[in-house]
């Protein structure tokens, strides 16, 4: 008879360690879409940035900036479990759709307000778009092209509920683009099919907007004709260690959100504008708030081309100020 072999299994590796948190990749404005087939392209969503850890005993939604905001978003902390893996990290967008279809930050907002509004929070879904950790496997060494394979058996095309997959679109990227600027959309982006999954602002990920959009300090407000409202934010970019102003901004708000704004300001009201600024009739405040613009181009002078009033950004969202060269 013959003997059993003696040989031992080989070893498995141990499984990854799952990060606490990973920081995410940023993509880099650029005027024109990449090309070349090793070029990825999707649509640019409008929203807060967020990684799911899908852990064994619990479900954590962390922000750009590291704060954990599970709380926030029920729905999609509902549906993370439903998903078929036993430990993941899905890196996404959650967002508010218009009856276009089209994501809208004041939307969003509104939806995770505390105070009465049309939009709740069960509506936000995640556009997840990329994989970053499967059942005690680290994917961020692995190419874009494989993290997407893996991500579409987890999140499959087409699927339904407040976790959705953000598809890749077979399109060249100039064609894209008109595309998704005709359609109201903000813009797209172009991921490098080869790269791995690298933290921080890269040229692995690039966006191509159809306007402009960042965010900037509100360092005060010129005054409405409208009484209690404001007519104009006056704006700040950062600049060597210091603000400089770059303009104000007149639209894009509400008669209801241009009170409110005022009313916010006027309780962080100063004499000692944070920028070198005479304005008549100005009214300046501490530079604590940040509002998302939408601007077409700068000035030869250093100032915002037709601005448009967004939003305002959370500090805990880490908003990036605009930092001029």
């Amino acid at each position: 008879m013959a003997k059993a072999s003696s040989k031992k299994p080989p070893d498995q590796p141990p499984p990854d360690p799952m990060p606490a948190r990973v920081d995410p990749c940023l993509a880099t404005l650029v005027d024109k879409p990449p090309q070349g087939q090793d070029w990825a392209f999707e649509v640019k969503w409008d929203g807060y940035r967020l990684a799911v850890h899908i852990e064994s005993d619990r479900v954590r939604l962390i922000t750009r900036g590291g704060y954990d905001w599970t709380d926030r978003f029920p729905s999609i902390t509902a549906e993370a479990p439903r998903l078929k893996v036993k430990t993941a990290i899905l890196d996404g967008e959650a967002v508010v759709l218009d009856e276009q279809g089209r994501s809208d930050f004041g939307m969003l907002q509104r939806a995770l307000g505390r105070r009465p509004a049309a939009h709740e929070p069960g509506e936000i879904i995640l556009y997840a778009f990329d994989l970053l950790y499967l059942d005690g496997c680290d994917l961020r060494r692995l190419p874009q092209r494989e993290r997407r394979r893996l991500l579409e058996q987890v999140v499959s095309a087409g699927r339904e509920g407040a976790i959705r997959l953000s598809e890749e679109v077979q399109a060249e990227g100039d064609q894209l683009l008109r595309v998704s600027c005709a359609h109201g959309l903000e813009g797209i982006i172009a991921k490098h099919r080869e790269w791995p999954y690298r933290s921080g602002r890269r040229p692995d990920w690039l966006k191509i907007t159809c306007t402009r959009r960042d965010s900037f300090v509100i360092v005060g407000f010129e005054p409405s004709t409208v009484p209690g409202a404001i007519g104009r934010l006056l704006l700040a970019a950062r600049k060597g260690g210091e603000l400089v102003y770059v303009g104000g901004c007149g639209t894009g708000w509400t008669r209801e959100e241009a009170v409110k704004l005022r009313e916010l300001l006027e309780e962080i009201q100063t004499d000692s504008p944070a920028v070198n600024l005479k304005r008549k009739g100005a009214v300046f405040a501490e530079p604590f708030l940040v509002a998302e613009i939408e601007y077409r181009a700068w000035t030869d002078d250093g100032k915002l081309r037709h601005p448009s009033f967004k939003a305002i950004r959370e500090r805990a969202d880490d908003a990036m100020i605009y930092e001029m060269k």
